[in-house]
Parts: structure tokens; sequence; C-alpha cells
């Protein structure tokens, strides 16, 4: 089996019809390598007598299915030609019928975070739509796995040559060949297990728009301004639509972020849990001076500290000390809520240490990042990797900014 790694991107084209509407039902979909246009794998699968709009929800769901299992790290467009399923999924508009609102929640279940969801025209959804009816005609029912560049026009029937266990291998991985397993999964049994940390920076201060340092607890802790509450608050509702799968809000103790988490929580529908291993790093002595002050008064230690990881500022703490610290409450938040979605309020320093963590980059790299109040990052760990001090882990998304959200310094930023 290929790297589980191998596809960055990919593409869902899905569709699904009825003859009747509603009546004998089906759906299709592709799975694409979205850089390079492989067809990964393909499903056209009956589901009974059903609605058209039943039909194009299952078309997505049987996707995001197919991506789970062959996909499980890439990043995710939806493109279909139902203008109803993408616009509920993007969140614009309401879903107003009873029986679209399960079909909805297990679309969004399976949807990593960050899954874009475009409308096409009905020519350019003609593959999904062939496979939907090559279901209803009996052709063809279930999935065939590719995985090889293919043109729309030479789409895989099963035949003789696809046995039907493999598409009962894809439904049922825990009944599956250790290799197939092995593939779906990631690299070994067991790592199936899902955290993902959806990380939002702090909004903005008064010392944030003059550009002072600020740390932890040990520092004057300023409150959020007016702009800052405004941001938080349009970074809520940019996730509100997520709220029914997050199981936890954490925040760091320091003032500016438990503003900030208590105004996600009160869209989210969360409680507040404080976790102080998420503080900013601790300036000592600098705290509350602006980058110019330091630089005239302590040359010297500025150089030091933006030279070496190890080196801390007068009475403060160095990148690697706050390193430990972040990874320690890591280790904590993913032994204790293994499999679940968390949001994480904190600070740039925090942020940026796991970042260069997930990536397994060294942690000099803090230094080439930027991160906008207010934004967020998302990162997937994945449990049962070689190492467990360094688990497994697939960045999504990194400084996202909320739609209409005002961004310190510059427009919004994605």
């Amino acid at each position: 089996m290929t790297d589980p790694f191998r596809h960055r991107r990919v593409l869902i084209e899905a569709d699904g019809g009825s003859r009747g509407n509603p009546g004998p039902a089906a759906y299709g979909a592709v799975l694409k390598d979205a850089d390079t246009g492989a067809v990964i794998a393909e499903d056209g699968t009956t589901i009974g007598v059903a609605t058209n709009n039943v039909a194009e929800y299952a078309g997505l769901i049987g996707g995001l299915q197919m991506a789970d299992m062959l996909a499980p790290h890439a990043e995710i467009e939806v493109r279909m030609d139902s203008k109803l399923v993408v616009e509920q999924m993007a969140g614009r508009w309401k879903i107003k019928h009873p029986s679209m609102v399960p079909l909805a929640q297990e679309a969004n279940r399976l949807a990593p975070f960050g899954t874009t969801y475009t409308w096409v025209p009905r020519e350019k959804n003609k593959h999904a739509d062939r496979l939907a009816n090559e279901a209803l005609d009996g052709v063809r029912n279930g999935v065939t796995v590719l995985g090889e560049p293919a043109e729309e026009s030479q789409g895989s029937v099963p035949g003789d040559e696809q046995p039907e266990s493999l598409v009962e291998e894809l439904q049922e991985p825990d009944q599956a060949p250790q290799s197939i397993q092995a593939h779906i999964r990631g690299w070994s049994p067991g790592s199936d297990v899902r955290t993902t940390v959806i990380l939002v920076r702090h909004g903005v201060t008064d010392h944030t728009t003059e550009k002072r340092f600020s740390g932890g607890m040990a520092s004057a802790n300023p409150g959020l301004s007016d702009e800052g509450r405004a941001q938080a608050r349009a970074t809520g509702e940019w996730l509100a639509p997520l709220s029914d799968r997050v199981d936890v809000l954490v925040t760091s103790p320091v003032r500016r972020t438990r503003e900030t988490a208590e105004i996600l929580a009160e869209l989210l529908g969360q409680q507040v849990q404080v976790e102080p291993g998420f503080a900013e790093m601790e300036f000592g002595t600098w705290d509350g001076l602006t980058f110019a002050e330091v630089a005239e008064t302590r040359q010297d230690e500025l150089d030091g500290w933006l030279g070496s990881v190890d080196v801390a500022p007068g009475g403060g703490e160095s990148f690697r000390e706050v390193e430990k610290r972040v990874l320690d409450a890591l280790r904590r938040l993913l032994d204790e809520r293994a499999g679940q979605t968390i949001v994480v309020v904190s600070h740039v320093t925090p942020i940026k240490t796991l970042v260069a963590h997930a990536v397994q980059a060294p942690l000099e790299s803090v230094y080439r990042m930027e991160l906008t109040p207010a934004s967020v990052t998302v990162i997937t760990f994945f449990g049962g990797g070689p190492d467990p001090e360094r688990p497994m882990a697939s960045l999504r998304l990194y400084n996202a900014q909320a739609p209409g959200a005002t961004t310190f310094g510059g427009p919004p930023v994605w």
C-alpha cells in the first residue's frame, strides 16, 4: 500500500438523484488527487427509495468516507452541482427540513476542519452523475479503488477484476487484512484515533496595538480592547457551525485569553477549562516595553534572545523552556481527550511551538512564523504512531482569520 501522506489535497465530486423524487435513488462520488488529477476511488451506490436531496447528501457522505479511508491527512475541497447541499454545508443557508439535519450532521462529523464547498454547474459534475446512474442501472454498486490517473470516460466498473471483498474491507476496516488496515489508518492498528486541536489566538489588547511585549501570568496582564472583543466574537461566530463537534474549550489562564475564551464559550455552548501550560512566554524585565525600547536599553540581551532558543529575557523564559511547558500540556490534553475535538485559546509563542512540533520542524522555526490576533490554526494528532512522545500530526489550517473580523496590521489573513 502507498504512503497515506501521498495525497496532500483531494477533490470530492459528488452527486445523487432519484427516479421519481422520491423513487429509486443512488449517489455517485469521485475522490481525486487535487494536484495530479488522479482518480483515487469511485463510488456508485443505490440507497433504496429517497428524494433527490437525500441522494445528494448521501453522495457527499460517500465521498467524505472515501477521503477518510484513503487520504486521511489531506485537505478537502467538495464540488457539487447541488446549491442546497453546498450552501447548507458552507453554513450560509439554514437546514430547515428535518430529514436533512442528520445527514448534514454526519457530513460535518466526517469533514475535517477547513473543508471547503464549491458549487459547479451540472456539466462539470458529469463523472459523479454517471456513477449514480450506473448504480441505478445495476452496472455498479459500491466502491472501486483506482489510485491511478484515469480519463473521465474510462471510469472503472466493478467486475471480476474487482473482488466484492475489497468493498467490504473498506467499509469494515476492523475485518480487513492488516495491509489494508495500515493504509486506511495511516501506519498501524490504533492510529485511527484522531484528536483535533483548534488553536485560537486571543484578540488584541492595548499592548498588541502598541507592539509591546506582553507575557504570561507574571506580566501586567492587559485585557481585550473593544477591537479584541469584536475579533473574538467574529471568530466565535465563524466556528459556531462546528459547535456540535467541539468537545471541550480550553484556555490559558492569562486574562486576555480567558476573556477571548468566554466569548467563544457563549457562541459554542461550552464551559471554559484552564490549562496553565498554554500561557504565553514570560518576558521578565522586558514586559510592557516595546521592541524599540528593549533594543535601546538591553541590546545585548535582545541579540542573545534572537540568536538562540535557549536564551531567556532577563527574569523570563527561553523558547526552549516554553516548549517543554507547552508540550507537557499537549500530552496531558491528548491523554485525557483522545479522539475529541478541542478548542484551545492561547498565545503567539505556544501556538507557533505546537505548529513546529506538529510538522517536525526545529524550534528555531518559530522565528519565521507570523500569527494574527484572533486567528485560527488547526492540527490533527493521530494515535498509534511510532513515537508516543511525538505523535504523528497533520497541520490542517494555519493563521486563518474569520470573515468580517478586523485584523490588526492588515486585511484578513488566510
